[in-house]
């Protein structure tokens, strides 16, 4: 996991003393997703997790929901000169391998993502379109339904969840190093922290875990809680909800349409969890309220 930080030289000043002195940097490098060696989507990540990113990536775009949809996924050749792939799994092919590349191999009988300029508009939140087309996108692409009752088997009580960004924290091993890593991790309704991944971007980091989770075939996450170490924006909400993730809590402030979208699903989304303190935007259901006094 060497590629996941770097050193550089940097000048420090601290109360006008001027020193030099190496810092540690979270990696940041591009890596491009092929499905059947056609290029897909290019996106900046941490190294680490790759395939599991590539995954999580499929499930949030409606291409894959299960392991055995999944074939198998390889680094390809890179771009780089001379050289050919090193590891077994790498492609033959011209330029050494810079594992920068990966290529999604699909089941038989799955299909293929249509690939063009012109790909499934909810895939961002900056896809340009309007909130309605980006929700109606993602409830009729969502493999599972998440559980709206009022008995829902999901509650989870305020309490926890005040204890869940400490508990990121404490896990987040590359972030003490470098302060410059987003983290997603999965709880149990207990608080019980069953995985946790860091990645430069938020969404890189929800993947890695969604993708993970497919590859060990626990999809859908009909019993996680999944909490985010930034903004819930829309593009996270969608991600949770396409991996049948009923509850979704971040430390910063949700996007409107990512509300819109938890109202429209029955997701469950919480933010400014911060301390004791939170705001819940939508499925209060699942929030564990009977001895909390509520006002209007």
């Amino acid at each position: 996991m060497g590629r996941v930080t770097e050193r550089r030289r940097v000048i420090r000043i601290r109360d006008g003393a001027v020193s030099t002195r190496p810092d540690t940097l979270v990696a940041e490098e591009p890596m491009e997703i092929r499905v059947g060696g056609k290029p897909l989507a290019i996106t900046m990540r941490t190294p680490g997790d790759d395939f599991a990113l590539a995954a999580g990536f499929l499930v949030s775009e409606g291409v894959l929901a299960s392991a055995d949809e999944l074939a198998n996924i390889v680094y390809c050749a890179g771009a780089t000169s001379g050289g050919t792939a090193g590891p077994e799994e790498a492609e033959s092919g011209g330029g050494s391998n810079s594992y920068n590349v990966v290529d999604v191999r699909l089941a038989d009988g799955v299909p293929v993502p249509d690939i063009s300029l012109e790909r499934n508009v909810y895939t961002t939140s900056s896809c340009g379109l309007c909130g309605k087309a980006s929700l109606d996108a993602v409830r009729t692409t969502a493999r599972w339904a998440l559980d709206t009752s009022l008995d829902t088997p999901v509650r989870i009580a305020p309490e926890t969840l005040s204890a869940l960004p400490d508990r990121l924290r404490a896990a987040q091993r590359v972030f003490e190093r470098t302060g410059g890593l987003h983290a997603a991790a999965l709880f149990t309704a207990d608080g019980e922290l069953l995985d946790i991944r860091e990645d430069v971007g938020r969404h890189n980091a929800v993947d890695k875990i969604v993708g993970r989770a497919l590859q060990q075939g626990r999809l859908p996450l009909s019993s996680a809680v999944l909490m985010v170490s930034g903004r819930a924006s829309f593009e996270l909400a969608q991600k949770a909800v396409m991996a049948g993730i009923p509850v979704l809590a971040a430390v910063s402030a949700p996007s409107s349409l990512a509300v819109d979208l938890a109202v429209e699903t029955g997701l469950t989304l919480v933010g400014f969890l911060r301390g004791s303190s939170m705001n819940v935007y939508a499925g209060e259901h699942r929030i564990a309220l009977d001895a909390a006094a509520t006002t209007d």
